[in-house]
């Protein structure tokens, strides 16, 4: 069973027994991502989660890299487009480090000037890796054609423009800004007493101050009333097709029958769904047909409507025009003389109880699962995920596709080698 508690200083906290194995998975999530971000400071939040590593007086640079490894834990963080987030898993006896370590790194973070554009340096070559891979130029296309208003617009690494030119004391002031427990949730999995744990929470992090956040930034996405589309001509020797439809935020009840459709088209999504294989799924009849080598589908769990995606990597010896036709005709079918069916609808279920067993399985993902549905409005949307999946009914999957998957509310990206460009 999971308890909630809200600090006075409005840090919320959210705790799990789980005796299975003598470990504990801390979590911090800091409720700022790329959706926060202002143009000319795209890549924020990222960079300032890079910085987190460089150390604080109490953990100089390195120290805790060591004192982690030394007490048999793991450590890492992640940026994505709605939170930050920072996790220890440790043995039960040990976890005192991660609540000190991350409690001291919420206001004590020190952002040397020289560490910073040292740090510079490495996000530039983190994005320069990315380029190398154009799924990222067309993805990064399709968003921002997509998403011409709303912050979902940028990548979250961030414009290379801004990683050229933020400053030090721009990103001291970000980190300043958010990073306070009364815009983060703590959450800790594993074998400990939910009382002490709890105490030990509140010790840890009761008197930190909280800090004056700005007025949440979101400029809400104008309906998209057409079809748009956008090409990307660069070096490669692969063709791709991407196809992005405007999806609800994850609160949205028609959310979990998009989750249905999703899986039914393309393989389980949500907790653990990228884990179970696609062959049966309706989208993997382009691979079956020879048009693709590769298919796949994600619907993005966000805090703002966002996406629901279909990317298509092509056979050499067929055109995205080919492509393109194909799965045309598969969606058009969903919406028309094919739809999905009762036994497609059961199948997609039983695979999602299977993909969150498997998301489930141990205390660092049920503690990240569980920060991430509260930083996205609630926890119990993770902890009844399959309960809200099992409520969706047939009707409600195919009025999601008549919804969603009109050409009006898609825009479609193609990856052309430069080499068949002007062919």
């Amino acid at each position: 069973m999971v308890s909630r508690h809200v600090l006075d200083n409005g840090l919320v906290v959210l705790l799990k027994e789980s005796h299975s194995a003598p470990l504990i998975s801390s979590w911090v999530f800091y409720r700022v991502g790329s959706r926060n971000e202002r143009t000319g400071q795209t890549g924020i939040s990222h960079w300032v989660e890079h910085m987190m590593f460089k150390g604080t007086e109490e953990f100089p640079a390195g120290a805790l890299d060591k004192e982690v490894e030394r007490n048999g834990g793991i450590w890492n963080a992640q940026t994505s487009f709605d939170y930050t987030a920072y996790f220890e898993t440790l043995p039960a006896d040990r976890i005192d480090l991660a609540l000190r370590a991350e409690s001291d790194r919420m206001m004590n973070a020190i952002f040397d000037p020289e560490e910073t554009e040292s740090e510079r340096t490495v996000i530039i070559s983190e994005r320069q890796g990315s380029e190398n891979s154009p799924m990222f130029w067309l993805n990064e296309s399709v968003q921002a054609t997509a998403f011409r208003v709303h912050p979902y617009h940028h990548p979250i690494i961030g414009d290379m423009v801004d990683l050229e030119n933020m400053t030090r004391d721009e990103l001291f002031e970000h980190y300043k800004t958010f990073y306070s427990p009364n815009n983060a949730i703590v959450v800790a999995v594993g074998d400990f007493d939910t009382d002490e744990m709890l105490e030990k929470i509140k010790s840890y992090y009761g008197d930190l101050p909280t800090s004056d956040l700005p007025r949440d930034f979101v400029r809400t996405e104008p309906e998209q009333n057409g079809e748009r589309r956008v090409n990307v001509e660069r070096p490669g020797n692969v063709a791709f097709l991407e196809v992005m439809y405007h999806a609800p935020a994850v609160m949205n009840p028609d959310w979990f029958a998009l989750a249905a459709l999703d899986s039914i088209l393309g393989g389980p999504s949500g907790p653990g769904g990228g884990n179970i294989d696609n062959k049966t799924s309706r989208l993997y009849s382009l691979v079956e047909s020879g048009v693709a080598v590769q298919i796949g589908s994600h619907l993005y769990m966000s805090k703002d409507p966002f996406a629901y995606t279909i990317t298509v990597v092509l056979r050499q010896d067929k055109t995205l025009d080919d492509a393109e036709t194909a799965l045309d005709e598969l969606i058009d079918g969903v919406l028309t003389d094919n739809p999905i069916t009762q036994a497609e609808l059961d199948k997609a279920k039983k695979q999602a109880r299977a993909a969150y067993a498997y998301a489930t399985e141990n205390a660092t993902g049920q503690a990240r699962w569980l920060g991430y549905a509260e930083m996205l409005g609630d926890y119990t949307l993770f902890t009844n995920y399959v309960e809200k999946l099992e409520a969706v009914t047939l009707e409600d999957v195919n009025a999601a596709a008549q919804q969603y998957l009109n050409r009006r509310n898609r825009t479609v990206g193609r990856f052309i080698p430069q080499e068949l460009a002007h062919a």
